[in-house]
């Protein structure tokens, strides 16, 4: 069986970004049935132990799976860089979100804002800390203030995850300032 930590970037490599790479594909809300994820984790030489997916689920450090109420069915959070729709409804966002990045990425957040990249929307977060957090995984962290209650005012969306983490489809840069 496979650590947690290894079972946790496997799963977030397939729940949210390579279906394929279990053998197995995800519902329009990226969703899929846990027996069939477990089936196709041990076709491709990855059998987990259905106890040991529920510990994964239930003590991740970012909530970044989550469990249908019957426990049924599984699918992450957020971060998908696939086409999911995960049914979110718009919610008005906190005055202030952040987002943690590297210094190195600066330059180009002033000139073009933040943008989702390889994935669907912009994460953001609720606190500094976390976004630091996030920044760390990068380089030396920054974290900017996003004027998300302006941005929302003006016409922006947000929709907030299962988890905590706002989300939207990108953040000007005139919204962003270094905290």
């Amino acid at each position: 069986m496979p650590p947690r930590a290894d079972l946790s970037r496997f799963l977030s490599l397939v729940l949210r970004h390579h279906p394929e790479a279990a053998d197995v594909s995800l519902d329009p809300g990226g969703w899929i049935q846990v027996a069939d994820l477990l089936a196709g984790c041990a076709r491709v030489g990855r059998p987990i132990d259905p106890k040991l997916l529920n510990e994964v689920v239930a003590t991740n450090d970012k909530q970044r799976f989550e469990l249908s109420e019957d426990k049924s069915r599984i699918r992450a959070c957020q971060g998908h860089s696939i086409p999911v729709e995960l049914g979110h409804e718009p919610l008005e966002p906190p005055a202030t979100l952040y987002h943690g990045t590297a210094r190195r990425f600066l330059d180009a957040i002033w000139r073009e804002g933040l943008k989702p990249r390889t994935r669907q929307l912009v994460h953001l977060s609720t606190t500094p800390e976390v976004a630091r957090t996030v920044g760390q995984r990068h380089g030396e962290p920054v974290v900017l203030h996003v004027a998300a209650g302006r941005m929302h005012h003006d016409g922006h969306v947000f929709f907030r995850a299962t988890n905590g983490v706002w989300l939207t489809e990108v953040v000007p840069a005139a919204s962003l300032s270094l905290g």
